[in-house]
């Protein structure tokens, strides 16, 4: 408790220049100075709109210093509203208030963080960085789902739907990431009794892509009369779709190696960006990797949301301080690999001209 509040009176002081002991502050929010600062300028405006009088227990305003660091650490320690008040001597009421003010400045000023590219030059680049992990050519996205677990009261039937495979109530978070782990296409709120082939057809993205509005950029030649179409990559959960590839399924011949093996290989090496993106959501932001105690299911959404802007934020910001944490490439342990039988015979066809080609068995 101690180092927290004394950190208050350091991240009062001003511009990182002058403000002491980085590392200490680096290890409260593990994100650097100039990230905070950056953050800080995002929301500042958006809160100073709406005047609040929010006091510590002695009645000294709280600077939006203060309320920055309130909600950060609310965000990314997980620690309940007592503890996080004890901390920073302020109530629990402050605390809860603090941080939803903050979210909400979030989701107005940090939207610029997530977007899908349209600039040919920069989609170029992401294709460009797929294809250096395991050669799948003209990739731009690796999609996934995680599971952000809930305590919810047994008594109320209502909550029956947040109930999931794994019989744990949780809310779904889908996700299509580039090659830097940054969240480009998003949906949440979905309740975990629902599969990943539903939540993906219940999303923007995927009636876009059916439209030809997303996916519809420069085709890459295979061989002669052959183009590849842009697409996303990921696991057997989706659907097989001319714009969603997923792996073959079963195992390789015996004694031999074929071209779907070695595909699978190449396919599961590139989409596990997605993984290690969702394993670092969940470490940074501890509020939505643990369990939550009752949340709020109209809030949690958007709690949700403004926690991928920071995700993205920080890779933005090129923080350093990331660059110590550990990839992992868990973030839904228990859970096991779905199935969705669905597959679009244009899609197998796209996968298998793929998969021959890269196995060197068609004209390059």
């Amino acid at each position: 408790m101690y180092i927290l509040i004394s950190f208050r009176n350091q991240i009062a002081v001003g511009p990182s220049s002058q403000s002491g002991k980085p590392k200490e502050f680096e290890s409260i929010f593990r994100i650097s100075r100039k990230t905070f600062d950056y953050i800080c300028s995002l929301v500042g405006e958006e809160l100073k709109t709406k005047p609040s009088n929010f006091t510590d227990l002695s009645g000294e305003p709280l600077s939006l210093n203060d309320q920055v660091a309130v909600a950060l650490r609310r965000l990314n320690s997980g620690k309940s509203l007592t503890s996080i008040g004890e901390s920073f001597k302020i109530s629990q009421s402050t605390v809860s208030h603090v941080t939803w003010r903050f979210v909400e400045a979030m989701e107005e000023r940090g939207i610029s963080h997530l977007y899908w590219p349209s600039d040919e030059a920069e989609i170029g680049q992401i294709k460009s960085k797929f294809e250096k992990i395991r050669g799948l050519p003209n990739c731009c996205g690796a999609i996934d789902t995680t599971h952000i677990l809930m305590n919810l009261s047994n008594v109320d039937g209502s909550n029956d739907v947040w109930y999931d495979r794994e019989k744990n109530c949780s809310m779904v978070l889908q996700v299509i990431v580039d090659p830097d782990l940054r969240f480009r296409d998003i949906i949440t709120g979905w309740p975990g009794k629902l599969s990943d082939a539903t939540i993906l057809k219940s999303s923007g993205f995927y009636g876009l892509a059916e439209e030809g509005k997303r996916l519809n950029g420069k085709k890459a030649s295979l061989f002669e009369g052959t183009e590849l179409r842009e697409y996303i990559v990921g696991d057997s959960g989706f659907p097989l779709l001319p714009w969603l590839l997923t792996p073959f399924k079963g195992k390789a011949r015996a004694q031999t190696e074929d071209h779907r093996a070695r595909f699978n290989r190449r396919h599961f090496a590139t989409r596990i960006v997605a993984q290690r993106a969702l394993a670092r959501l969940k470490e940074m932001w501890k509020m939505i990797g643990g369990v939550m105690w009752m949340p709020d299911r109209n809030k949690l959404p958007r709690i949700i949301f403004v926690c991928c802007l920071l995700h993205n934020i920080i890779i933005d910001l090129e923080d350093e301080v990331q660059d110590e944490m550990v990839l992992s490439h868990e973030h839904d342990a228990g859970y096991r690999q779905q199935v969705c039988d669905l597959a679009v015979s244009e899609g197998s066809l796209i996968r298998e001209k793929l998969s021959l080609y890269l196995s060197g068995k068609l004209p390059p």
